[in-house]
């Protein structure tokens, strides 16, 4: 009996999955963050290496023809001294397969639909828009990191509702909603209460201190708070959450060639559930098949399934997993 085996390995956990040629999910396996640009290439490679085992379980690892690693940060493994870590991690758990090493975004999209097609939209922590052509990744828009992009994204929203609280309380607007939950999550329900120009200006220095004091991308914390308060009707916010479908959506058309009927598939906490920013893109991507990535693991094990079966091969059961 052979087997493949799916990864996503994220920035905050990695999972596993082990699945045979009528896509059975056999084994699981979890594990912490591996992404290798926020973590140790030997950590990083270990951490995907225990889940792998753990998956397998006690099934030959020799007996595995397909491997597939749907990876955040997969661009890192074009050094070839982390690539040789990685490999090292795969020999030493006795994997004889090769090991493919792909993007996040193309597992999230094949969790999502069969079709060989499309585009994928990602608004997590970070944003990226992905071209999916033969279920490869063959172009990206976007995604150039919290620096330089990354609009949309869980980190744009909260470091917009930062600027849009320091301009609350730059202008003399009032601080009730966004403004004051924002206050009061970075510097505590204290600084909520500002009385004066004086009051307003040693807010709004305690919060650029504050702010600038943390990793770039823990601005991605307020995310909910604009949701929140677009939820109550409040102007700010609901100009934010515009303005954030906005660049998601207008990258995911320029990422599409004129007139393409492919799917789209939506991936990330900002574009999934009830997120206000998810039903706008939805609304401006009107006329398009718009999906939701379910489970990017199970993209991943399918992929994987495709490439030791072929194609044709069943999609893995959710519900084994």
């Amino acid at each position: 009996m052979s087997f493949a085996i799916g990864v996503d390995a994220g920035g905050t956990s990695t999972r596993a999955a082990l699945v045979d040629a009528a896509g059975a999910v056999l084994g699981t396996g979890r594990g912490e963050g591996a992404n290798p640009n926020a973590h140790a290439p030997e950590v990083a490679a270990g951490r995907i290496a225990g889940a792998i085992t753990a998956a397998l379980g006690a099934h030959d690892p020799g007996a595995v023809r397909a491997c597939v690693v749907g990876m955040a940060g997969v661009s890192k493994l074009s050094d070839p001294g982390v690539a040789a870590v990685f490999e090292a991690a795969w020999t030493r758990i006795g994997l004889t397969c090769a090991v493919r090493t792909v993007a996040d975004a193309e597992v999230a999209y094949a969790s999502a639909t069969p079709a060989p097609d499309g585009t994928v939209v990602v608004a997590g922590t970070g944003s990226i828009v992905g071209r999916i052509r033969n279920r490869r990744l063959s172009g990206t828009t976007g995604g150039y990191g919290w620096l330089l992009g990354d609009e949309g994204s869980a980190f744009w929203l909260g470091r917009e509702a930062v600027r849009s609280t320091l301009e609350a309380l730059g202008r003399g607007r009032p601080l009730d909603g966004l403004p004051s939950a924002v206050l009061a999550a970075a510097l505590g329900p204290s600084a909520v209460d500002v009385r004066d120009d004086g009051g307003r200006l040693a807010a709004s220095r305690a919060l650029i201190t504050a702010a600038n004091a943390e990793a770039p991308v823990r601005l991605a914390r307020f995310a909910p708070l604009v949701s929140a308060a677009h939820d109550a009707g409040e102007p700010a916010a609901r100009e934010i959450v515009a303005r954030a479908a906005g660049h998601l959506a207008e990258n995911a058309l320029a990422a599409r060639e004129p007139g393409e009927s492919t799917p789209v598939v939506l991936v990330g906490s900002v574009l999934t559930g009830a997120s206000p920013v998810g039903e706008l893109v939805r609304r401006r991507l009107a006329g398009l098949e718009v999906l939701t990535s379910s489970d990017g693991v199970l993209g991943a094990a399918w992929l994987a399934a495709v490439d030791a079966f072929g194609e044709g091969t069943p999609r893995p059961r959710a519900q084994g997993y």
